[in-house]
């Protein structure tokens, strides 16, 4: 029988730590979703679009990102891309560079495949009548792409957030980073790491939740036009 004494009292002393970290990793989610939401959506059209200057960038830009590791991302952010630049780039910088541009790749994705959803028919009866493509894809395709899209926005959602957990590698204080320091200071990593563990859950569980009720909600409405 393993004769490990779980010491918490010890651990939760610290908690300005770890609320310092929940706050970066809030501060690092907030970004990287708005950012996956907003330029995703440019990037998507971009991907649909059958004008291969806009096409094959695109193309270029989501293979690139989807198919290298995120974490390498981070760190070639960090290290190579000073570089390049002749400017050092700070971890947070870094960090949200890496994170966001791979979750506009994978939001482009589920864009593209939104859009790509909308029976064609809906795109020659906008045109028959004289509808331009901007309004088209404004007003009637993205309306009811979007819809569809709702499910897989949440869990990319969620896939981003947890994600931020990364940018420990290049030293940006967020909820990782905290529980690294400070099992190394006070030598409790089972309980720092613990705790860690259930500081994630309640900061990701909520966007589970809505991502449920959204669900649900989509369910519901198409429950209605049946």
């Amino acid at each position: 029988m393993n004769d490990f004494e779980w010491n918490f009292m010890l651990v939760l002393q610290y908690w300005p730590n770890f609320l310092r970290g929940i706050l970066v990793t809030l501060e690092l989610s907030a970004i990287v979703i708005t950012a996956a939401l907003v330029g995703g959506i440019f990037l998507g059209i971009a991907r649909y679009s059958r004008n291969r200057w806009f096409n094959w960038p695109a193309t270029a830009f989501i293979e690139l990102f989807r198919n290298t590791p995120i974490f390498v991302q981070v760190v070639w952010f960090y290290y190579a891309f000073p570089v390049l630049i002749g400017i050092q780039m700070d971890g947070f910088t870094a960090a949200l560079l890496g994170i966001c541009l791979n979750m506009i790749a994978y939001t482009a994705e589920i864009y593209r495949g939104g859009i790509q959803s909308i029976h064609k028919g809906q795109w020659e009866a906008a045109k028959a009548i004289g509808i331009p493509y901007r309004q088209t894809m404004q007003r009637i395709i993205l309306p009811q792409a979007i819809q569809r899209m709702i499910p897989a926005f949440a869990n990319r959602m969620i896939e981003g957030a947890k994600a931020t957990s990364l940018a420990s590698a290049v030293a940006v204080g967020e909820l990782l980073y905290q529980g690294e320091q400070l099992a190394n200071t006070i030598y409790r990593p089972l309980e720092v790491y613990t705790i860690v563990a259930i500081l994630y859950f309640l900061v990701i569980y909520p966007l589970a939740l809505l991502s449920y009720g959204l669900e649900k909600r989509l369910l519901k409405d198409e429950e209605i036009k049946i």
